[in-house]
């Protein structure tokens, strides 16, 4: 057995080393998706395929990535060598879904696999029916995108140059593309350099032991916590508006035992799978119930496969949370994922009451494409901008503009002055949306006001893909529920039109005006209990203009 401080330096040095290849991602990285909204992450795994540490990023991305390192392990088996470099973007194969394109890194000590070193970033385009990685309009996987299965990129060092044109044949951008997944597999050989000399510092037989400490040591934390909480079995629901197909309010359902130091989490009896790209993969659904977790447990504990083994999921295939396939998923990393958090984290509001949190903004997102008159060039523009508000919490406010909850603030806005030099846009305004968040003793964080002007001289098309305009982020232990999204497209000689969450083939005229009002978070505690020094400030800072309610 290790020594505690050999442990807590091997276990801060994990962390170094995926923070420094996000770093590596985020300097390197060709889209703005990637280099200025952060919509990716970096993570290590052990040959077991076990989560040893993860940046923090965006959370429902390294959830699911032990599924995805055991999909590529077990596909290669004895063919894995050093000097490979795989791919996977598959929802049916262990990925979360195809725009969530993965690098894995095999990284050998003595002759064996003994970590895997992995980026997994959103990709601007991934094929597809339509522009933007997002296919609102697919019935059936095929429509969403090029399918990756396991695939060896370089093998032995040496790149497949076939298998890389096939790839960038199939995507709309292929420089851009090229560029980001160069970044990806730069950043995943700065984890494999980094640990390399980590084994060289400390020995093979040390670091390759302290795993099994460190993620020991985290299920024990984990443990503790949970047993702090009240046995009994609970009942929480989320709900979704729709799927774009017609079918509305659907709902995933967490019925949570909690006993002693485990949970047993049961989903089985959320809705049917839908026509609609809402679906969760299973590796996705699978992140979302962790996600929770994480969220409820002591911040201080680190997130990795150890942690997230007092929990048992039960789901059934056929649902909207194990669908089969070839049942669409796209959407599922924001939506159902982030409902499925909501669900387990209503159901132990009871038992953890001074850890519950209230509902985080849902995700609305807008992709246009058209031609940039200043380049002659077309483009593909993901508005990462006008983000809702965070949830509160006991701790405090939630945090305004802070993004939806499957990310938890690790997706940033853009760039505004980026984005205007890269793109045909004008924002014409960006602010804080007043009264939007839920009242409570602890008020959710505010959302966003943007009106975007599409500087184009000639007509694009846009897509929506989201939820949120129905049902708002929920409010908490007495706290309120934050306002819903709404948004719409000005075009001039024509009446406003309100976009849905779910749209595709959306027409855009140069000079056309989206007018965005992102959600509100929900808030947490009575609004009877807020203190008049919180109210003041709130008024002071013009995120509360209306006479506060009782």
């Amino acid at each position: 057995m290790l020594d505690p401080v050999t442990i807590s330096v091997l276990t801060h040095r994990f962390s170094a080393i995926v923070e420094e290849m996000g770093e590596a991602m985020l300097r390197t990285a060709y889209s703005q998706i990637l280099n200025s909204s952060r919509d990716f992450s970096t993570a290590i795994c052990d040959g077991q395929a076990r989560l040893v540490a993860q940046a923090e990023h965006v959370p429902i991305h390294v959830g699911a990535i032990p599924w995805a390192v055991e999909s590529v392990r077990d596909f290669f088996g004895a063919r894995v060598r050093p000097g490979d470099v795989f791919l996977l973007n598959d929802p049916y194969h262990g990925n979360n879904h195809l725009p969530d394109l993965t690098a894995f890194v095999p990284v050998f000590v003595d002759g064996q696999v003994a970590f895997w070193s992995i980026n997994r970033a959103h990709q601007s385009d991934i094929g597809g029916s339509t522009h933007g990685a997002y296919n609102p309009g697919a019935t059936e996987i095929w429509q969403e995108g090029l399918r990756i299965t396991p695939l060896k990129l370089y093998d032995a060092g040496e790149l497949r140059d076939d298998v890389l044109k096939m790839i960038t044949t199939n995507v709309r951008h292929p420089h851009d593309f090229m560029g980001d997944l160069r970044a990806m597999i730069g950043s995943a050989r700065v984890g494999e350099r980094r640990l390399l000399a980590l084994v060289e510092d400390y020995g093979s037989k040390t670091v390759v032991e302290a795993v099994d400490e460190i993620l020991d040591g985290a299920e024990r934390q984990a443990r503790a916590t949970i047993r702090g909480w009240k046995d009994g079995t609970y009942r929480g629901e989320a709900i979704l508006d729709d799927d774009g197909h017609g079918i509305e309010n659907i709902a995933i359902r967490a019925t949570v035992t909690k006993k002693g130091d485990g949970l047993i989490v049961d989903l089985s009896a959320s809705d049917p799978q839908v026509k609609g790209f809402v679906n969760s993969s299973f590796p996705n659904t699978m992140s979302s119930v962790h996600m929770a977790l994480a969220f409820l447990i002591d911040p201080r504990t680190p997130k990795n496969s150890g942690t997230f083994r007092p929990v048992k999921v039960i789901t059934r295939e056929g649902t909207i949370v194990h669908p089969r396939p070839p049942a669409p998923v796209t959407l599922a990393t924001n939506h159902c994922a982030q409902e499925i958090a909501e669900a387990v984290i209503k159901a132990l509001a009871r038992a953890c009451p001074d850890r519950a949190i209230a509902g985080w903004s849902r995700r609305f997102r807008i992709a246009i494409k058209g031609v940039n008159p200043r380049t002659k060039r077309p483009f593909i523009w993901h508005m990462f901008h006008a983000r809702g508000g965070g949830g509160a919490s006991p701790a405090g406010d939630g945090w305004e503009t802070a993004g939806e909850g499957q990310a938890v603030g690790g997706i940033k806005f853009g760039s505004v002055e980026v984005a205007e030099v890269r793109f045909p846009l004008t924002f014409e305004r960006h602010e804080f949306r007043p009264d939007s968040a839920g009242d409570g003793q602890h008020r959710g964080g505010v959302g966003s006001v943007l009106r975007l002007r599409v500087d184009t001289t000639e007509d694009g098309v846009a897509n929506t893909a989201g939820d949120g305009t129905r049902h708002p982020s929920y409010g908490i232990l007495g706290g309120r529920d934050g306002l819903p999204h709404r948004y719409r497209l000005l075009s001039r000689g024509r009446a406003p039109r309100v976009l849905k969450t779910k749209e595709v083939g959306i027409p855009v005229r140069p000079g056309d005006v989206f007018f965005v009002e992102s959600a509100g978070g929900g808030g947490w505690g009575p609004s009877v209990k807020r203190r008049r020094d919180a109210r003041a400030a709130d008024a002071a800072n013009g995120f509360v203009r209306r006479r506060a309610r009782g």
